[in-house]
């Protein structure tokens, strides 16, 4: 299984946008996923402050910004599945 993180924020709808992507695509694909508040991380925020959300695969530095749609995250899930 491979397991994602979504850097998110509260009252985000581009968020609930990509984890409503995440929830489709998990019915077909083997993934599992986390989601992190940035608003409490001060690093966070200034990494991601602007380009929430953020899809990471975990335990590597592959990820994506927004804007993405399902192909991007479908792509990344193909990258991070021939990395493990």
């Amino acid at each position: 299984m491979l397991t994602l993180t979504l850097y998110t924020t509260s009252h985000c709808h581009l968020c609930e946008e990509a984890e409503a992507m995440l929830i489709s695509i998990a019915n077909d694909h083997d993934i599992t996923w986390r989601s992190i508040e940035i608003a409490e991380n001060n690093q966070l925020l200034e990494s991601y402050g602007t380009t929430i959300p953020v899809i990471q695969v975990n335990g590597s530095n592959t990820e994506i910004k927004w804007p993405f749609g399902a192909e991007q995250i479908l792509a990344l899930i193909q990258a991070g599945t021939l990395s493990k």
